[in-house]
């Protein structure tokens, strides 16, 4: 196959796999980048998390466990980079299951799209809401405005509302964001970096920094600290998501065989080392370890700023964080709408035809934005009323959105006919692949388990219950009637023959 990456191979690729170029290809392989190194945003996961690890663990989950994790979800994206460069496709993941299994492609694709969907719509409500609690913290340092849960809530939906305009206005808008987010988060880092390591007085022992374990879950078992350690993981599991968005975007990127793996790859390599410098300066700065971690700002990094570096540095650092939370959720808002376009598109979802339509003038698929802006808020809605059910949300998005990651590089794995794309990982595919399958099945038993205790209605972990739901919804409509109808990826550019329409891959 060629790779050069003249604009035609682009969408004569595209044509290979069964599709007609209808988004508008404009995103440069740094774009591409850009938009999964800002949902993966840290800081945005791994600010607003903090507080998860802080309690549970301690600064060993934080900085170790950040490195560890790192690692780990670095075999993942290997792994899935390879697959994408061979199907460069906005449907990204399901459409690789399709493409991937034996048997039963239509199964594979409906299960591994449902979860990809539902994950896209609790990442993207758990960023955005995220950006609330960091927004209102920061309304409360600079106008005194009181913190409460229906003010969150009503800042969440002005966020939202806003990142559902901006995907609207086309993917030039959105191409220019990102790339201004992805130099909003490198020079970020390293201002508060600089602040964190020059302003404050003390410091806490580097030694401390990186073997202290903190554990306050309330479980006093043997071996209690290591399983606090574990439950901690979450909060650089739940930050590494979100980097399937460079495989989304490969229908609006140039060269996507290749630029579309390497912004998979590079936005969490990228991620592990600027992360690690930003989690070891705040954990380094941490004045009053306990005061910290039960401020009533709701949000442990922005009173260690404030406590570290005083008020007005403080405030200042912590409005960095919320403009990168913001850029996050808008970039996580275009992923999960070229989502479920892509399997609106092959007919998934209820009301599929009008979802797949695509605004001819700006070249999104207007509607879908909408519908992940809602879906968005609908999930966010319990937060009124209950904290959990959002917390619950932070572990489907991991596990429904991993289980959607893994499940194609597992089928890779056992399909011999795999033919690769340009990007590959040679001998070293094997080893990768079956490194990053496994730690996924780890992550999917140890984010269900009680994350505190006494074990109450109020703390109980709802995230077994909630993939079960999703689990249980997509095998009774498959089972119901989507099994009939449901065919895996339709190509429309033999619908499109069908109509008497140009069947011809077009160039923008």
């Amino acid at each position: 196959m060629s790779v050069n990456p003249a604009p035609s191979t682009d969408e004569e690729r595209l044509a290979q796999l069964g599709y007609q170029q209808e988004l508008h290809r404009r995103l440069s392989g740094f774009s591409n980048f850009a938009v999964s190194f800002s949902i993966i945003s840290i800081l945005a996961g791994a600010i607003t998390s903090y507080g998860i690890a802080m309690t549970a663990g301690g600064p060993i989950a934080i900085t170790l466990g950040w490195l560890f994790v790192g690692i780990m979800v670095t075999f993942v994206a290997l792994a899935m980079a390879e697959v994408c460069s061979a199907y460069p496709t906005a449907g990204a993941l399901y459409w690789w299951a399709a493409a991937l299994a034996k048997r039963n492609k239509a199964a594979w694709a409906w299960f591994v799209g449902w979860f990809n969907f539902l994950g896209e719509v609790a990442v993207t409500a758990a960023i955005d809401f995220g950006a609330a609690i960091t927004t209102s913290a920061f309304l409360s340092l600079t106008f005194d405005m009181e913190v409460t849960t229906g003010r969150t809530f009503l800042i969440f939906l002005v966020i939202i509302v806003v990142h559902g305009l901006l995907n609207t206005f086309g993917v030039n808008l959105v191409r220019l964001l990102s790339d201004v987010s992805a130099w909003w988060h490198l020079v970020g880092v390293a201002v508060i970096v600089g602040v964190l390591a020059i302003v404050p007085d003390t410091h806490k022992p580097i030694s401390e920094v990186f073997t202290e374990v903190h554990n306050a879950t309330g479980f006093t078992f043997a071996g209690a600290g290591v399983y606090a350690v574990l439950i901690g993981l979450l909060m650089a599991q739940y930050t590494y998501t979100g980097y399937d968005a460079s495989a989304h975007v490969a229908e609006e990127t140039h060269d996507a065989a290749n630029a579309a793996p390497r912004g998979i790859v590079m936005s969490v390599v990228v991620s592990v080392i600027a992360g690690f410098v930003l989690l070891f300066a705040i954990t380094w700065s941490i004045q009053d370890y306990e005061a910290q971690r039960t401020t009533d700002l709701g949000l442990p990094p922005a009173q260690i700023f404030i406590d570290a570096a005083g008020h007005n540095t403080g405030t200042f650092l912590l409005f960095i964080c919320m403009v990168a939370q913001w850029f996050c959720g808008m970039a996580s808002v275009t992923a999960n709408s070229r989502m479920s376009y892509a399997f609106a598109r092959d007919g998934a979802l209820p009301g599929s035809r009008l979802w797949k339509q695509v605004n001819p003038r700006t070249g999104t698929p207007t509607n879908s934005i909408w519908l992940c802006v809602t879906l968005s808020t609908l999930l966010v809605l319990p937060s009124l009323w209950n904290t959990t059910a959002y917390l619950a949300a932070t572990s489907v998005a991991v596990i429904g959105l991993y289980i959607a990651y893994v499940v194609p590089v597992f089928l890779r794995r056992v399909n011999p006919d795999f033919e690769r794309g340009p990007w590959h990982l040679g001998r070293w595919s094997a080893a990768v692949g079956w490194i990053a399958i496994v730690w996924v099945v780890i992550i999917c038993i140890l984010f269900i388990l009680p994350t505190a205790s006494p074990i109450t209605a109020a703390n109980f972990n709802y995230t077994i219950f909630a993939v079960l739901v999703v689990l249980a919804f997509a095998t009774i409509w498959w089972f119901a009637g989507a099994r009939k109808w449901f065919t895996g990826p339709k190509q429309n550019l033999i619908e499109k023959a069908h109509h008497g329409e140009q069947t011809m891959p077009t160039e923008n």
